[in-house]
């Protein structure tokens, strides 16, 4: 958004649908919550292969590096590799410097050709780091250590449950005073352990030599399995402790013992720490997100970096709320917040305030637009015809009919 200026006025809109940014932000930032950061490069584009006049593409960590400058909170350089071979070696690569970028690439023989491009855009490159630190400027990746062993911890409980449900479903039998024939063929081969365990009747017959009469017949005793809940038990701490150490509620991960939250304030409390956590994340992102489609607007219009007006200073990317909330709820809180600012309701933030979406916003305002044009033509129409009846419009309009004649 541009509170000061008109971003479409700029190429704004062909940028936006040319590197479909909606969907590559979103890859972006799942690449920066596993490799702890990603970076988003400027390039112009070429519109005889039908680009956008200004490119802006995102690389992960396990593609590009750079290094970081900490008095200009900025990049000095970016490596990117483009290309590798079967053996993970470069072929392609592009190292971005502040006015150059080197292309260098290697020919099948193995000789490498380099191409130094010069440019007016500073080193066309930012970082999009979760959780940076002092020290850390690339920040951490969300999948931290302890993430790692509690899902280690969860697999081996889901391996020792899956091995109890096996013993589980199988009784386990002791036969006493049986003979060896019972578990064996007529041709005296050994019967396998499964066509023991599958076979649904068993007919086991009595001993008549038995010195006992009560040792006669066969005594078959059955021992229960033990109760997989220990096993449940355990998998549901290990959810509640990675729960804990990703800030997500229990009700995402918990197996049991959880009910639905008892309001939407419950809800939306449970959640506080997931919330908080994505706010500073947006937070982090933002002032990189903003330099990349400033330095995105000046390539389409062939302005230098330096060049850039002050008040693109107020460009900013909007994100969505992290909260979630319905669309009963949106529009009563916008109701009373323009209730208490009449004036915003003639405005696209009233608009936004009552819960609806990009889309709709524009729709709305493209159909006010065409009824107030509407609206225009009938008053002008009228005050027209008005007009006619008075009579020194009339005798003007006879007067230019006599000189037309």
């Amino acid at each position: 958004v541009w509170p000061d200026g008109d971003l479409d006025s700029y190429g704004y809109r062909e940028i936006w649908e040319g590197n479909a940014l909606r969907s590559e932000v979103s890859q972006a930032i799942t690449s920066a919550l596993i490799h702890s950061v990603a970076f988003v490069v400027n390039t112009v584009g070429d519109s005889s292969n039908g680009e956008p006049p200004a490119l802006i593409h995102f690389v992960d960590a396990m593609s590009a590096t750079g290094e970081w400058n900490s008095r200009r909170r900025a990049l000095d350089s970016l490596l990117e590799v483009h290309d590798w071979d079967d053996d993970r070696r470069p072929t392609s690569l592009a190292l971005y410097l502040d006015g150059r970028t080197i292309i260098a690439k290697r020919a099948d023989t193995g000789a490498w050709s380099v191409e130094v491009q010069s440019h007016q855009w500073g080193v066309p490159a930012e970082p999009l780091p979760y959780k940076p630190r002092l020290g850390r400027p690339f920040g951490s990746s969300r999948i931290t250590r302890e993430v790692m062993a509690l899902q280690d911890q969860a697999t081996r409980a889901v391996i020792r449950l899956e091995a109890h449900s096996d013993i589980y479903a199988i009784p386990d039998l002791w036969v006493l005073g049986a003979s060896e024939s019972i578990f064996k063929h007529q041709d005296g081969r050994l019967k396998k352990a499964w066509e023991l365990v599958m076979g649904r009747i068993k007919g086991v017959p009595d001993d008549p030599d038995a010195d006992d009469p009560s040792l006669a017949r066969v005594d078959v005793k059955q021992f229960p399995a033990a109760s997989p809940e220990p096993h449940l038990a355990a998998l549901n701490a290990i959810a509640k402790l990675f729960a804990r150490a990703t800030s997500l509620p229990d009700s995402a991960l918990a197996i049991t013992d959880m009910a639905n939250p008892t309001s939407a304030e419950a809800y939306d409390a449970s959640q506080y720490e997931l919330i908080a956590e994505a706010e500073g994340a947006t937070d982090d992102w933002s002032p990189y997100l903003r330099r990349a489609m400033i330095r995105a607007l000046a390539m389409a219009n062939n302005m230098p970096i330096r060049a850039v007006p002050p008040e693109w200073a107020t460009i900013a990317p909007r994100w969505r709320n992290p909260r979630y909330l319905s669309r009963s709820a949106a529009a009563d809180a916008g109701v009373k917040q323009i209730a208490a600012v009449p004036w915003l309701a003639e405005t696209e933030v009233g608009l936004e305030l009552l819960g609806l979406d990009e889309q709709q916003i524009a729709r709305a305002l493209a159909e006010r637009r065409r009824a107030e044009a509407a609206r225009r033509l009938d008053a002008i129409a009228a005050a027209a015809a008005m007009a006619r009846e008075q009579p020194e419009v009339a005798a003007m309009e006879a007067d230019a009919g006599g000189v037309a004649g």
